[in-house]
């Protein structure tokens, strides 16, 4: 078994990832990963469809529950976080298994990201600041100024986006375009077998999506939310809680809609992430991609992991 072969379970938002995973680790010496921008954060359980703690003791996760809610936690940070625990996890003689669907940290692992500063937050509360003002489009024209390239490729209405490319070049003197033209930070020195979960049937997938939105919402996802929002440095501009669901129950908890209108809206919202998800993955090389409701699906998955471990 080559020392530097790593697993990526790759596949849209509720497409079984989780329950596939756990069941490959119980099979294989394989310890899991999480690839997930918002399982990073502690106290986001419901929302985020958190693997609950009897899971999580038969088959432990790592990155999960790493960072505050108040925190950020950036791509660059996840290729440093997941290659120490890589290479923890061959030194131990088993094989790094990494499971998720924030497809741009898969990206950045596999095909390299580049250096950027950290985060500051009194920048970011500056922008903030401008932004009530004057409107992102108006801070989106600033961009255009310092950094045409990042700009043009930016909607003007991305206020996460707007806000960090302003903040490299505030912090730095440096635009995030010639930030982002350096040698990137990569994994290419792994061999990736990339494996996909996407459902034939889109019709499936959006049932299984409205499935568990409608669980999430019974299960407390809405006092979740208000918790959260009783935490003295946390707001709605915070990275975590523009987390698909997370946004629209906190604008129903600030009296914008009502529960109904707060699940319709995350609905859609995760359809659509679950689009992009999907066109990440179409995007993809030597990917194989199976179908994870068809019967057999598991076995097969088993099959070309058994195979790949062999050789």
């Amino acid at each position: 078994m080559p020392g530097r072969n790593v697993i990526c379970l790759m596949g849209p938002t509720a497409s079984g990832k989780t329950d596939i995973a756990v069941r490959l680790a119980e099979r294989f010496p394989l310890d899991v990963i999480s690839v997930d921008s918002a399982l990073v954060y502690r106290g986001m359980d419901i929302g985020t469809a958190k693997p609950d703690p009897r899971v999580l003791q038969r088959v432990p996760h790592r990155l999960i529950d790493i960072r505050e809610p108040e925190e950020s936690y950036s791509a660059g940070e996840f290729v440093r976080d997941a290659t120490t625990a890589i290479e923890q996890i061959q030194r131990a003689g088993r094989l790094p298994l990494l499971v998720g669907g924030t497809m741009m940290y898969f990206r950045a692992l596999t095909q390299g990201i580049a250096e950027l500063p950290e985060a500051d937050d009194a920048i970011r509360a500056t922008l903030d600041a401008e932004a009530a003002r004057s409107g992102w489009p108006t801070l989106h024209a600033q961009l255009a100024e310092v950094d045409p390239v990042a700009a043009s490729r930016i909607n003007r209405n991305d206020s996460q986006r707007i806000q960090r490319a302003l903040e490299v070049y505030r912090t730095s003197g440096r635009s995030l375009s010639e930030w982002q033209s350096a040698e990137p930070v990569t994994g290419k020195h792994y061999r990736f077998l990339k494996i996909a979960l996407i459902a034939e049937s889109r019709k499936a997938l959006h049932a299984r999506i409205e499935r568990r939105l409608k669980s999430m919402f019974a299960s407390g996802f809405v006092e979740e939310v208000r918790t959260l929002r009783a935490r003295p440095g946390l707001t709605s501009r915070d990275p975590a809680m523009r987390a698909v669901g997370y946004r629209q129950v906190w604008a129903h908890l600030d009296g914008e809609f009502d529960a109904a209108e707060a699940e319709r809206r995350t609905l859609y919202a995760t359809r659509q992430l679950a689009k992009r998800q999907l066109t990440w993955l179409r995007s993809e090389n030597e990917l194989i991609s199976l179908d994870p409701l068809e019967a057999g699906g598991f076995d097969a998955i088993s099959g070309i992991l058994g195979k790949w471990i062999d050789e």
